[in-house]
């Protein structure tokens, strides 16, 4: 497959692609996030070769007004960009352009005074505690393979019991587990590693699991196996959620990160504090973690208009 067509000068270009190596490389991005940035920019280019008549340089961005910015996201809002995508655009060019500031080339401030749309507040919904554990419980799996759903369990109950986003509970491996492991080394956004407690009811999950698994599981390879022995992939216990949200009467907001929401969420309402939750999760600001104060806050009220008798 062909690389997308961007226009723009070649000294625009070559900083570019340095921009994003250094994004990979030094600040170690996620995959995902340098996807977004790359097609952000791309598109801004192309954005830029339309509003300034041709391919834009160096020079140009370096006189790049914060009006002609406003004007890059209202074509975005018309093709149909909510208010989180046109954040990440403007986050990303302002990646870019600090990025051309340090090397003299820009002046950024036109970009950083420029105010990010305003994002909708929406907060988390997890499941009840009876409905997790239905989740994860091994004899709730429809698989009727043994192997596979005490596969699906064993993913599940990490999501729950550890508060792992997908992706790092099917990254581990099975040396995570060897021994007498009571924490899990976790590999999360960024590139940075953090420590979860490894609860006795999760290490059985994944034993159990282990003992019924036909195809062999080295120290270092991934621990997870799809029905042919490749690594397992998200899109199969997403799936495997559908089902059971189906089979359970859950809502469609019952989905596998929900358990990660939902292992947060009880976790602050049986008494734990702020910095240990989010030190768990992995979140880089505390701003991120306080969504949940809001979502607890939300169920002691549900709690008090059902139960007090004044209420």
């Amino acid at each position: 497959m062909n690389a997308p067509l961007i226009i723009a000068a070649p000294d625009l270009l070559r900083e570019r692609t340095s921009w994003l190596e250094s994004l990979a490389g030094e600040r170690r991005l996620a995959a995902n996030t340098l996807e977004a940035y790359e097609r952000d920019t791309r598109q801004f280019l192309g954005f830029l070769t339309t509003h300034l008549g041709g391919a834009p340089c160096i020079r140009d961005i370096s006189e790049l007004r914060p009006a002609d910015l406003r004007a890059f996201l209202a074509a975005r809002r018309k093709e149909g960009s909510g208010a989180r995508s046109l954040g990440r655009h403007l986050a990303g060019l302002r990646s870019f352009l600090r990025y051309l500031e340090k090397k003299g080339l820009v002046n950024a401030a036109g970009a950083v005074a420029l105010r990010s749309p305003k994002q909708p507040k929406s907060l988390p919904k997890p499941l009840s505690g009876d409905q997790a554990l239905s989740v994860v419980s091994a004899d709730m799996q429809l698989n009727d393979e043994p192997w596979i759903a005490a596969r699906d369990a064993a993913v599940l109950t990490l999501l729950y019991g550890c508060g792992l986003r997908i992706s790092e509970a099917l990254d581990l491996t099975p040396k995570a587990f060897s021994g007498s492991a009571n924490a899990l080394r976790i590999n999360g956004k960024g590139g940075k590693t953090r420590l979860v407690p490894l609860l006795p009811t999760v290490a059985e999950a994944v034993q159990a699991y282990m003992r019924l698994c036909p195809h062999h599981l080295e120290a270092d390879s991934p621990l997870f196996r799809g029905a042919r022995g490749a690594k397992l992939q998200p899109a199969i216990i997403q799936r495997e959620m559908q089902r059971l949200r189906s089979a359970l009467g859950l809502p469609d907001s019952a989905t596998p990160h929900a358990l990660r929401h939902s292992f947060a969420t009880h976790l602050l309402s049986g008494g734990g504090d702020l910095r240990t939750i989010q030190e768990l999760l992995g979140h880089a600001s505390l701003s991120t973690t306080q969504v949940y104060t809001g979502v607890d806050s939300i169920r002691l009220l549900d709690v008090y208009d059902k139960a007090h008798p004044r209420a």
